[in-house]
């Protein structure tokens, strides 16, 4: 699986962008705001992390020009319904952040106005998604330093909630080295 590329933007049209690596031209499909993000960069060097689509009748690239976009993608796509080209119209469709706040809040009429996602694929998002998506505005919380950072850090990038990391960190022993701190805190996050 091709997980990021480095390269210069050859072209950008409504639907893709293609980035030459090492004389290969790579056609990635992307959300409208990366789109347009990338079409300012036309002939500089670019760093996208990708999403590679495999079928039985195509490969696709799909690529993001930040972290959080591609996570949204990614859980988007355990949504029963939803394939990678509808979540690709959902992110085209609004920021990032707002269209996690809508899953937090479990604002179905909200989601079911992107293109074609109806009322019971924008209910399938809520219960499958509310509660276990990392908001932006949280994404990057002030920390202890040392260890602590560390844990924490690590803990959110596995996917748990900052809110819910940052508690179990708190009860942790002081003491606790790196290790044993990811041990304990996946053991007790995994029971919330």
């Amino acid at each position: 699986m091709i997980g990021s590329l480095r390269g210069k933007i050859q072209e950008v049209s409504s639907e893709h962008v293609l980035i030459e690596v090492g004389g290969i031209g790579y056609e990635c499909l992307a959300s409208l705001g990366t789109l347009a993000e990338l079409s300012v960069k036309r002939g500089q060097e670019i760093f996208v992390q990708t999403y590679t689509h495999v079928r039985e009748d195509a490969l696709q690239l799909f690529a993001f020009t930040d972290r959080a976009e591609k996570n949204l993608f990614l859980s988007l796509l355990k949504v029963n319904g939803i394939g990678p080209k509808m979540a690709l119209n959902i992110l085209s469709g609004d920021r990032v952040e707002r269209i996690l706040n809508m899953i937090e809040q479990g604002d179905a009429k909200a989601l079911s106005k992107f293109p074609k996602v109806g009322k019971k694929t924008a209910e399938q998002m809520v219960l499958t998604l509310k509660g276990k998506l990392v908001l932006i505005e949280s994404a990057a919380p002030a920390v202890a330093p040392g260890k602590n950072r560390e844990l924490t850090s690590a803990l959110v990038n596995l996917g748990f909630r900052v809110s819910d990391v940052e508690k179990v960190v708190e009860d942790l022993p002081k003491d606790v080295d790196l290790q044993e701190g990811i041990r304990q805190g996946l053991a007790a996050l995994t029971t919330m």
